[in-house]
């Protein structure tokens, strides 16, 4: 690995520093839990063998960081599961949600599916695709013969539409 791919990916997550910050932070509602992801991202860079070729560094960075909370956050899930003890006889937690939690989920979820349903087509399709059919950008823009610059439009328009419309 080139030492100096390495160094661009650190210096470019430190110009990136207080946005990616702020996109956990929204994300998983702490601003705490987005301070130790982006720093354990810097570890991970950091620590990194080879850098893989990257069409967009600030997305890498920015998904990186993202999946490093997720992995907290499920690693804290675990180990408050794992470390009751079963002789203090505390009841397993429900599986299912309240009534009131469901119905709140339901709700959201029909709000998404509004706001969604608000997007012009191609901004609607090229979302779908990417959030929820998990495609990159390079292959939206290939299956659709658009730009990635052009999807990466639509991804964000979309996302801020929605989220405007969940906040409200």
């Amino acid at each position: 690995m080139a030492e100096k791919d390495r160094t661009s990916l650190l210096g470019l997550l430190l110009v990136h520093y207080q946005d990616i910050i702020g996109h956990l932070a929204r994300r998983l509602g702490s601003p705490c839990l987005a301070e130790d992801a982006v720093q354990d991202t810097y570890l991970r860079l950091h620590s990194l063998s080879a850098v893989p070729e990257i069409d967009n560094p600030r997305s890498y960075l920015f998904r990186m960081a993202g999946n490093i909370a997720v992995d907290r956050i499920r690693a804290e899930t675990r180990r408050g599961r794992r470390f009751v003890p079963v002789e203090l006889g505390l009841e397993q937690p429900d599986e299912e949600p309240a009534a009131d939690t469901a119905l709140e989920h339901k709700q959201r979820l029909d709000h998404l599916r509004q706001a969604l349903d608000e997007l012009p087509p191609r901004c609607r399709e090229v979302f779908l695709l990417h959030k929820f059919d998990g495609l990159s950008h390079a292959d939206i823009a290939a299956r659709l013969g658009i730009s990635r610059s052009m999807v990466e439009k639509h991804v964000m328009k979309a996302l801020a539409h929605c989220r405007d419309r969940l906040a409200s």
